[in-house]
This record gives structure tokens, sequence and C-alpha cells, in this order.
């Protein structure tokens, strides 16, 4: 047996060590919200260092379903989060489809402009979006939480490196049989790529379901805001910091992202697993 075949369990073992603090980094500050969330506010003024409730309770979940209409504002940000995602890859896979496989003039400028506006955030915009915004009647609307953001330039420079490393012969072969662009595009090359739509789509669904600024901007009612916003409104009721419901609406907050990381993520190892 050679040098490396003995320190290969080693070194497995070192990587496993590894892997599992880099999970518990990860991890322990969301145990640590969720333990207290379960404790009572004195329990919590008295020993906020002790680990584990010694009286466990759901009174503050209780009281963050009442003083927050939790069902209409978690749908509002659910409805503006997926029709985001949704009209990114849309918009991307043609987008990227034309970046990486059609010959067309001035294409080098415009993928240019592409990875220049990656540079650019949100913030920078929303001047300028509010005002284009006002003359339309899309203010304090879904619409204005989600038109600003249907097209992604981080998701179709995305789409476009994927679409670099499928072979020209799929394209050609699907055009001789017939298939329109469209076809091509949807049909055809949106399948292969759904490794990369599936982590798009986390990407964007993460991203603009935790999203704080905008909503926050763009709305002016109760009808169109979004989660995050009433998680914060619950450091403003009463007096004090009530860390037990503040963590509570914080638990809350997190369970619809951590459901659909889990279902896509199974999506994503079977697509891998399939190729």
């Amino acid at each position: 047996m050679s040098d490396l075949d003995r320190q290969t369990p080693l070194r497995r073992a070192l990587q496993a060590l590894v892997l599992l603090v880099v999970a518990l980094l990860w991890v322990t500050p969301y145990v640590w919200m969720t333990i207290t969330s379960l404790k009572p506010l004195d329990e919590i003024v008295r020993a906020p260092a002790y680990p584990l409730p010694q009286n466990a309770n759901l009174d503050a979940y209780r009281e963050v379903m009442t003083t927050v209409p939790v069902g209409r504002y978690l749908f509002n940000t659910l409805l503006m989060a997926f029709s985001i995602a949704l009209l990114q890859i849309l918009l991307a896979l043609p987008a990227g489809y034309a970046l990486a496989k059609l010959r067309w003039r001035h294409k080098p400028l415009v993928f240019g402009l592409v990875v220049g506006c990656l540079l650019i955030p949100a913030q920078v915009t929303f001047v300028p979006v509010f005002i284009m915004l006002g003359p339309t009647g899309l203010l304090n609307t879904m619409g204005a939480l989600v038109v600003p953001f249907a097209v992604s330039a981080f998701g179709t420079f995305l789409v476009r490196q994927a679409l670099m490393s499928v072979p020209d012969e799929i394209i050609e072969a699907a055009r001789l049989d017939g298939a329109s662009e469209l076809r091509i595009v949807y049909g055809i090359l949106g399948p292969i790529l759904k490794p990369t739509l599936m982590a798009m789509f986390l990407f964007s669904f993460v991203y603009h379901y935790s999203d704080y600024f905008w909503p926050l901007v763009m709305t002016t009612d109760d009808e169109n805001r979004t989660l995050p916003l009433a998680i914060a409104l619950l450091r403003e009721q009463g007096t004090g910091e009530r860390w037990h419901v503040i963590m509570a609406g914080n638990v809350i907050l997190s369970l619809p992202v951590l459901a659909v990381f889990a279902v896509a993520q199974r999506h994503i190892v079977r697509a891998v697993a399939a190729r």
C-alpha cells in the first residue's frame, strides 16, 4: 500500500471534519434564533447566553400571528418573488441564446453592457425607476415590485455562459428538423440548462423574497407590502426590544425560503445526475 493510499482515510476524515465545522457555522445562528423564539422574555433578559429554554412555549409565535396579518404579507411576498424569478428565466433564456449562439453585429459590445450592469446596484437606479413608474400608475402595486426586476443581467450572463458549453450541432440538428427559434430556446435548450436555471431561480427567489429596500420604497400601504417589512415593524410594537417576538417573526419569514431551497436542491441534484 502506498503512502497516498494510507493517507486517504485520514484526508477524508479531515475533509468531513472541515465540512462539519462549516455546516455548524452556518446552522448555529438559525438554531439560536429558533431557540430564542421559544423563550419567555424574562428568561432572555435573565440569561441571554443560556443555550436551552427552561420554559419553552409558543407565545411569541401567537403574538406574531395576532399582531401581523402574516397570511396576506406572505402571499404578497411569494407572489412577488415567484413572478420575478419566472420572468427572469423566461427572458434570460432568449437573451443568453442570442449572446452565445447567434451571430450579429456589436454582440461583444452588448455583452460588455450586460456585464457592466452587474456592477450597478438597485439602490442607484431606484429614483429614475420611481419617476418612470409614476405616470404609469404602477406605484403602490404588485407591478412596481415585479416589473423593474423582470430582466436580470446576472441571469443573462449565467445563461450565456452555460450555453457556451452546449454544442452547436444540437441547435443545427433542431433547425434541420424544422424547429423554430422559440422551440429551440424553450423546448430544447431549456431542459438542457435545467441545473443552471434552477440555480438562477434560487438566487433570484431568495434575494427578492428577503428584499426590504425596494418594497419599502415602492409601496405606501399594507395592501401590497411584503413580509420582511411586517417583521421589521415588530421592533416598534410596545416598548423595549421583545427579542422572542422578533426571533419568532424571523423564523416564520425564513421557513418558505428553506422549503423552496429543499425542493429546488433535489431538482438540481437529479438534473446533474441525469446528464
